[in-house]
């Protein structure tokens, strides 16, 4: 039996479990199974490996993306650029991580994109925004980073910086913080949402609830809302690509 996970701490409810059984099932593959490993911290990730002999591929999400690659053989061009991972294709002592989430995130971003969505704000820095900003790079969209921290550098600004002024120079806010994520619907982005237009994009890596308040307020305002359902579908079936690829 062929087993596939996910690593990260808590999981919860863990979306890639589901959605692989699922696809197993319908797909009639009877030799693979699909296991949550929440592990409280990353040093208990070679225990994982070894105590695991049949282990061939792991996903990988928060906290881990960026923490699990001192534990990888090879980094494919991608996850060295971007310094996080959200998938391990496991041969024997060989381990290589990719970044699925660059293809996820561009295929379902960039359906909705406009010829004058040039600009973008991203919300949060952590392993899934660093996809995120290769992909807005790959694409000549320019973008800052915004954070809560007071130290803000070249390309940084923090939210109590965003004006009416940014809100108009930027139409694209893709949010890659856990704001508004389940159980914490409560939650946004502290944005100044009245400054939303028509011609604003907002991408929310969110999945769950489909409509986090951050999209609400956008669509309120009618601009164009994407959740991130569809691009946790496209990673995970790139991820199960790279796992049978020889």
């Amino acid at each position: 039996m062929k087993l596939y996970g996910l690593i990260g701490y808590p999981l919860g409810h863990s979306f890639s479990k589901q959605y692989f059984a699922e696809k197993f099932a319908r797909e009639g593959i009877s030799d693979c199974f699909y296991d949550a490993f929440p592990i409280s911290a990353i040093d208990q990730f070679p225990s994982l490996v070894k105590d695991h002999p049949n282990l061939k591929g792991l996903n990988v999400t928060i906290p881990y993306k960026e923490q699990v690659l001192q534990f990888v053989t090879h980094l494919t061009p991608e996850v060295k650029a971007i310094g996080a991972a959200n998938c391990i294709k496991i041969e024997g002592e060989q381990l290589t991580a990719f970044n699925t989430d660059v293809v996820g995130f561009e295929r379902s971003f960039c359906k909705l994109l406009k010829p004058h969505h040039t600009k973008a704000l991203v919300l949060g820095t952590g392993g899934s925004s660093k996809a995120v900003q290769y992909v807005l790079q790959k694409l000549g969209i320019q973008f800052l980073l915004v954070t809560r921290s007071e130290n803000t550098g070249a390309g940084f600004i923090n939210y109590d910086m965003i004006d009416e002024q940014t809100m108009r120079s930027y139409p694209v806010i893709v949010n890659c913080s856990p704001s508004g994520m389940s159980p914490n619907d409560h939650t946004y982005p502290n944005l100044p949402y009245q400054f939303i237009s028509p011609q604003h994009y907002l991408y929310d890596l969110v999945y769950k609830p489909a409509k986090t308040l951050f999209l609400q307020k956008g669509e309120e305002r009618r601009a164009q809302i994407q959740n991130g359902y569809e691009m946790l579908i496209l990673q995970a079936e790139a991820s199960w690509e790279i796992w049978n690829n020889a």
